[in-house]
């Protein structure tokens, strides 16, 4: 039987990711006539073009359902990561034009990787195959390599693309190994074939190791400890705007990725997967936050909580039900509005010359600029899980996940971690309201009301949204109703 080529009618759930990618092709030709000086068009094009695919997912514009043979799921739970994944990164991108431009780095193509990435990120969200997880997955790491490395002449930025380039490729062969056994055991790349499959075959083995390769890929492309090495160091050397877009849309995908390959593929396997998800869980915990207590750089302090926000997300993978599932989906939404305002408080005080990227920059940040030092503050509260913002109620929401689960030992560990953390969090607080400024820091920018604006709709979010938390969870609770 030959294949017919699918309808226009047919392909409508894929919309908004054909107007996007339609979108970064016409600004990646635009950029060659933009001069110089009007580069921030490429920009504020870019953003644009963010929200309005943004706004025709949320207004349901080409409806949902499963195209291209079952490849493509768009489902309620695509809608919602999707929504907040283009948000992000177009919040992103306003942080990005200031802080290239003073350094004399901004290119169109900048905006162009980070639509292309938001596309694979769209597509590793609905993934309904093996082979669309992987093309998602590619797409959104290969455009993250190229950002990491946007600046050519900062030893630290080459460095840091160098090690995510290689270790994200080692992840990519670790997943691509373990999808092969799984294809191996049950001859299918369908993940809901995939899922019958392994319900109904009698020898295991063979889907087990597959399984742990899976584990140990998603792991990787989370940054879960011991699989977190890469995460430091390209945090900490790539431009800070690009570590507020790596820091936080991806994780939106990567919980989709896991949803998909864990409880849509190998569903049947949770007795084991949520163990070793467990496993990676309590260790993630341990060393995020015990390495971030010996931090001094703020970058790096942010990227190994960033090691143990990801262990706490496990909290609700490991519960391997509905409950667990909307609680990480609500944790992965909280946590990438919780890091870009974290990183973009970096970016609001940096200057050419002066990356505020230490601790001790933000000292006496309370007397030279207030109202920064207040949205700083929010951040670092939501983050460390104090009410009543909302980082606390996505901490509450994923312990009782675990108890629900049956796994009350791993919450004890989660609220013990949880304390712990708490420490370098209010450290950076203590910076900033109790110790006098260092010599010669220069004062917060005052000349760029959009880049300030949106941060402090950003931190304010996280205050906001902690007393009108709940259509979110409706939201995230709707997407694995049965």
């Amino acid at each position: 039987m030959i294949p017919t080529m699918p309808t226009a009618a047919e392909l409508l759930p894929l919309l908004p990711e054909l107007v996007l990618v339609g979108a970064a092709f016409a600004l990646l030709m635009l950029d060659l006539f933009v001069e110089e000086k009007h580069r921030a068009v490429t920009n504020v094009l870019a953003i644009a073009a963010l929200l309005a695919v943004a706004a025709l997912i949320a207004c349901g514009v080409g409806g949902q359902g499963t195209v291209l043979g079952g490849m493509f799921v768009r489902d309620t739970m695509a809608d919602v990561l999707k929504v907040v994944a283009c948000v992000v990164t177009a919040l992103s991108l306003v942080y990005v034009w200031p802080f290239m431009r003073e350094r004399g780095l901004y290119k169109g193509e900048i905006a162009v990787l980070m639509m292309f990435a938001t596309a694979g990120m769209m597509l590793l969200i609905s993934a309904g195959s093996l082979v669309m997880v992987y093309l998602g997955l590619e797409l959104l790491a290969l455009c993250s390599y190229a950002l990491v490395a946007i600046d050519r002449d900062s030893p630290q930025g080459s460095e840091a693309a160098m090690k995510y380039f290689v270790l994200g490729s080692l992840a990519s062969g670790l997943l691509l190994y373990g999808m092969s056994l799984l294809y191996g055991a049950t001859g299918t790349l369908d993940l809901a074939a995939l899922n019958a499959a392994v319900a109904t075959s009698e020898d295991t083995g063979l889907l087990l190791m597959g399984t742990v390769f899976l584990v140990a890929g998603v792991a990787f492309k989370f940054g879960a400890a011991p699989f977190h090495m890469w995460l430091p160091d390209t945090y900490h050397g790539a431009p800070t705007p690009i570590t507020v877009f790596i820091g936080s849309a991806p994780k939106l995908a990567a919980f989709a990725m896991a949803f998909r390959l864990f409880e849509a593929g190998v569903g049947p396997l949770d007795g084991q997967w949520r163990l070793l998800i467990a496993g990676l869980a309590v260790l993630s915990l341990a060393v995020g936050n015990l390495v971030a207590l010996a931090q001094s750089n703020l970058k790096r302090m942010l990227a190994y909580s960033t090691v143990s926000h990801v262990g706490f997300l496990f909290l609700g993978l490991a519960a391997a039900d509905s409950v667990g599932y909307a609680a990480a989906m609500f944790y992965a939404i909280t946590y990438a509005i919780m890091s870009t305002a974290a990183f973009g408080a970096i970016v609001v005080l940096a200057r050419a010359g002066y990356e505020a990227d230490r601790i001790d920059d933000f000292k006496g940040l309370n007397a030279r600029n207030p109202w920064l030092a207040g949205m700083m503050l929010i951040a670092m509260m939501s983050l460390a899980g104090i009410p009543p913002f909302l980082g606390f109620w996505a901490k509450l929401a994923v312990l009782n996940a675990a108890i629900h689960g049956d796994m009350l030992w791993l919450a004890i560990v989660g609220i013990v971690f949880a304390v712990i953390g708490c420490f370098y969090y209010l450290r950076v607080c203590k910076a900033m309201y109790f110790d006098a400024p260092e010599e010669g820091v220069p004062a917060p920018r005052t000349n760029d009301g959009a880049l300030r604006a949106a941060f402090s709709v950003n931190a304010l979010a996280l205050l906001v949204l902690g007393f009108a938390w709940n259509p979110i969870m409706d939201w995230c609770q709707r997407a694995f109703l049965a």
